[in-house]
């Protein structure tokens, strides 16, 4: 599918104090200036909308990751996981953007996993035993003991914040303050990494 980009609007992304406007009907909002990161997410789909075409793996795309996932289990999984990375590596370099190859890993799940190496381009990409998938910290065996650690320490440290700011200790203001600022750290996709271990749960 061809969007036909023009140069301009490819540009904008990196566009330096440019200024934007909301239009609602008759009435414009004042002008705001915003980063290239946040203006950036809104042409993600523009820019990526066709990376998936004729990979033969499992792609997932969000506002600033790409997952590839096939299981490797046999030979030829473990050639279609490559010729995705080719495909993907050859997408970037038509279209004029690049991976940062820091942040590239490799998660291998399941037992027994023989940990193949793939390579992005010509170089070999990085084994991680976890990383951080849409905010939620996963390692290789889908323990999220981890994700509890952080959820845990984020939720205490928003928590002595309150303590040391907040005179009032009255219900009426402290909970409309833990709900607004803890409950969403220690919330946020709970469905997937709900606490299955007592210590899990004490924390």
């Amino acid at each position: 599918m061809d969007h036909s980009v023009d140069k301009e609007l490819a540009r904008w992304p990196h566009s330096k104090g440019c200024g934007q406007q909301l239009n609602v009907q008759e009435e414009t909002s004042d002008e705001w200036h915003s980063s290239g990161v946040s203006t950036g997410a809104v042409l993600l789909h523009i820019f990526v909308s066709n990376i998936h075409n004729g990979i033969e793996c499992t792609l997932s795309k969000s506002a600033n990751e790409t997952k590839l996932c096939r299981a490797a289990d046999t030979l030829e999984g473990r050639k279609s996981r490559q010729r995705g990375l080719d495909r993907l590596e050859r997408y970037v370099h038509a279209n004029f953007m690049k991976f940062n190859q820091a942040k590239c890993k490799v998660v291998h799940r399941g037992h027994g996993n023989r940990r193949h190496k793939h390579r992005l381009g010509g170089e070999w990409i990085e084994s991680s035993t976890e990383e951080k998938d849409l905010g939620l910290l996963v390692d290789e065996k889908l323990n999220m003991s981890w994700q509890c650690v952080l959820a845990g320490q984020k939720a205490n440290f928003i928590l002595s914040c309150i303590k040391s700011s907040v005179a009032f200790r009255s219900r009426e203001v402290i909970l409309p303050l833990y709900s607004a600022l803890v409950r969403p750290h220690l919330e946020y996709c709970v469905q997937l990494w709900s606490p299955q271990h007592r210590k899990d749960m004490h924390l």
